[in-house]
């Protein structure tokens, strides 16, 4: 069996490794192929991992507004392929992807990861895409709490799987021993924090990093010898810059930009802060939790099925400094919580959340939508034959 991933990826993140897992765990039986638009040519980012690891990565030429282009194209190379099922990842895969799939006469899976509701233009797109998804033949959703958006969207319950996001458990075993040093030298001196809170993720509206600068200064205060890196980029970055100098927290909170792997971090770290308005299911929670870092996040999304309230980490309402502040307070005062809630996330990882259990909630799913297609397929087939008989018949 083959199948294809489909994205618009402009870097390699939290979902194009939930990709590439994915195609890793798969059983020789079925082999992966990857198109993504060009994006401009961000998308080589990714499609060099993918070659790397050893898969075929195509890079879509025709792209926006060249709409109707793009879905010749992508047709062509599905049949070119012989790809048996499309998974499509993000509104404009999802949009163009249906199309293309059903033209090439295969089934077409919407993987749902959460909708941002970043700009007025993302919203606008996201509501088509809400739309859409109705059409597809199938929606996995990466979170119980997705799954009931999708649901609410109008996709019928027996066209969504949950098949949640996974975690390289085995990946994240090793301790760094310069790991802290390397924070540490992220902060502009002369005296440097000791002990570190680390975030990570895209700087945009929904992720809610503003919250945890609010929080920033109390926290501060309360602890002279904590600084806060931040690992990731977007579009309100200079803004935060700015907020982080009117605070007067420049040598205290530092944006680190993007970096390839975090694998190093977590052993170095006090804490993971996510404080997100909305999520679908945290990649960076996962990850923070199998290499060991206890967690402070907001209880949004699938955030709730990471994280385990006072077992793994501590949860938080969205949007409130305070909340977070005596969340992280608590966890910065006592290191036998620390450290119990990371063996409890990292145990909560290895059970709940590996590959290979993904990988084989996927082949089920794969192996049950081209059976469905086959017999769809072979049912046409006859009717159009016994119409053509019938057609003779009164000739």
């Amino acid at each position: 069996m083959r199948v294809a991933h489909l994205t618009a990826s402009t870097f390699f993140g939290g979902p194009e490794r939930q990709m590439l897992g994915l195609a890793r765990s798969l059983p020789p039986s079925v082999e992966t192929v990857f198109f993504s638009f060009a994006e401009n040519g961000w998308s080589q980012a990714f499609l060099v991992e993918v070659r790397q690891a050893g898969f075929r990565g195509i890079m879509l030429e025709a792209d926006t507004p060249r709409w109707g282009a793009a879905i010749r194209e992508l047709t062509a190379r599905i049949q070119a392929e012989k790809i048996e099922v499309l998974l499509c990842h993000g509104y404009k895969a999802n949009l163009l992807g249906r199309v293309a799939a059903r033209r090439a006469g295969i089934p077409v899976v919407a993987v749902s990861r959460g909708w941002t509701g970043e700009n007025a233009r993302v919203k606008l797109y996201e509501f088509a895409d809400r739309q859409h998804l109705r059409l597809m033949d199938h929606v996995v959703a990466v979170s119980l709490g997705q799954a009931r958006k999708v649901r609410k969207a109008g996709v019928p319950k027996n066209r969504i799987s949950i098949i949640r996001n996974s975690a390289r458990f085995s990946d994240l075993q090793t301790v760094d021993p310069q790991a802290r040093e390397r924070l540490a030298q992220s902060f502009p001196g002369p005296v440097r924090p000791t002990r570190f809170l680390v975030s990570a993720g895209r700087l945009s509206p929904e992720k809610g990093y503003g919250v945890l600068l609010e929080a920033a200064p109390e926290l501060c205060r309360r602890f002279p010898n904590i600084g806060f890196v931040h690992f990731g980029d977007g579009p309100l970055r200079d803004g935060m810059q700015q907020r982080i100098r009117t605070l007067g927290l420049s040598d205290r909170f530092v944006l680190a930009g993007l970096v390839k792997s975090l694998d190093w971090v977590w052993s170095a770290a006090e804490m993971m802060v996510l404080p997100s308005f909305t999520e679908g299911l945290p990649n960076v929670a996962l990850e923070a939790s199998a290499g060991g870092a206890a967690i402070v996040a907001t209880a949004v999304g699938g955030t709730p099925e990471v994280v385990a309230h006072g077992e793994s980490g501590l949860l938080v309402p969205p949007g409130e400094p305070d909340a977070l502040i005596d969340a992280i307070a608590t966890l910065l005062s006592d290191e036998s919580m620390r450290r119990q809630f990371g063996a409890a996330g990292r145990d909560r990882v290895q059970r709940l959340f590996s590959f290979q259990s993904q990988a084989d909630s996927y082949v089920q799913l794969f192996q049950s939508l081209v059976r469905k297609s086959a017999r769809a397929a072979s049912t046409q087939s006859s009717s159009v034959r016994f119409s053509n008989e019938q057609g003779g018949v009164a000739c």
